[in-house]
């Protein structure tokens, strides 16, 4: 039997808990947070894309802090409001989808953010105490290496590892494609890491 072989969601569910799912995960806030504040638009700044590393290149903490805190509650809320109405395999659904909105929102031409918040967000939505170990790996892989990046690429290739021993198959492999995904969008910073350019943590220019 396969992984998903025992899923009972029926199609038109799936479809439903996928377009709510992409919905929200389509709001831009990094950029409405910071045309709200003055600031102009975000994607015309550093790497162009919505997220809160980029708001953060504005000088502004607090609005980078509130970005990625709903950037990761858009998730959350995808996969809860979906759980609640059409079952757990709904809720992997909508996070899924949400992600997918965050990194290629229609309104804004396809061109979203890198998706470490929203990833958090689908762990807290489907299983809280996840997002403690996706914590305690960032923190520990950023205090030995000083790279952010680096830090939230090995934390998302840990998590499916660890779902998927648990066994949480279906979570592990929902969350497997969202890193690959990832991983996809985090090309440039791939690069700089092996070349030895990306700036670490605290750096300046």
């Amino acid at each position: 039997m396969g992984v998903f072989d025992a899923w009972t969601i029926s199609a038109g569910t799936a479809a439903l808990a996928a377009v709510l799912g992409y919905l929200l995960g389509t709001i831009p806030f990094g950029l409405i947070l910071t045309r709200a504040a003055g600031l102009g638009d975000v994607r015309k700044i550093g790497s162009g894309n919505i997220g809160a590393t980029n708001v953060l290149r504005t000088g502004n903490k607090k609005l980078a802090a509130a970005t990625l805190l709903l950037d990761a509650l858009k998730a959350t809320a995808a996969v809860v409001i979906a759980r609640y109405v059409w079952g757990f395999e709904a809720g992997l659904v909508a996070g899924f989808f949400a992600f997918l909105g965050h990194l290629f929102p229609v309104w804004l031409g396809f061109k979203g953010g890198k998706g470490v918040a929203t990833y958090i967000g689908v762990l807290l939505g489907v299983m809280p105490w996840t997002v403690l170990v996706f914590a305690v790996i960032w923190i520990g892989c950023a205090k030995l290496t000083k790279y952010s990046s680096l830090s939230a690429l090995v934390a998302t290739l840990v998590i499916p590892v660890v779902l998927w021993i648990l066994p949480e198959h279906a979570f592990a492999m929902t969350m497997a494609a969202m890193t690959i995904i990832s991983w996809v969008k985090h090309k440039d910073n791939i690069k700089r890491l092996l070349a030895g350019t990306e700036s670490k943590i605290g750096q300046k220019g």
